[in-house]
């Protein structure tokens, strides 16, 4: 998988050993900045990875700030993201076995190297569980499609 990463100034030291693991396990990281840690905002690169993997440039993204809240808000304003701040090895396997997620939003400030990298680890690795839990992503895009449209899908006659 193309997975793109992403940090503002906080998440800057993480980032390349992000981008040295996802490797290791075998996929195509992509950096997206920033190049130092000089202070940058988190929207601009946030803004940067989701939309890599919004315009399918990208299979996921990595985002990285201080909270990782703000990366998450920025991620879930792109079409077809579904973003996720995790905190700990289940909610990183809950992000992907029931929702699906594509972009993953962690906490440079809050959380430990060793615990950062193995929550990427079960990230990259838990599949999708599908059945009911897609229904509700189903639902999601659904959801995503009427914010844009301004109608349900089932309604709107260019998406039929």
């Amino acid at each position: 998988m193309k997975i793109v990463v992403a940090s503002d100034h906080r998440g800057f030291q993480v980032k390349s050993r992000i981008l040295a693991q996802v490797a290791e396990l075998g996929h195509e990281p992509i950096d997206l900045g920033p190049e130092t840690a000089e202070i940058v905002d988190y929207p601009d690169y946030g803004a940067k990875g989701s939309r890599a993997v919004s315009e399918g440039q990208a299979d996921r993204a990595i985002l990285i700030c201080g909270s990782g809240i703000g990366m998450s808000i920025v991620a879930n304003k792109f079409p077809g993201v579904r973003a996720a701040l995790c905190h700990d090895e289940l909610t990183a396997e809950m992000s992907r076995r029931h929702n699906d997620a594509n972009v993953l939003c962690l906490s440079a400030d809050l959380l430990g190297e060793r615990l950062t990298l193995r929550m990427i680890e079960i990230w990259l690795e838990t599949a999708f569980e599908g059945g009911r839990h897609a229904r509700r992503i189903g639902k999601i895009a659904d959801v995503e499609h009427q914010v844009e449209c301004g109608q349900p899908t089932s309604q709107c006659s260019p998406c039929e």
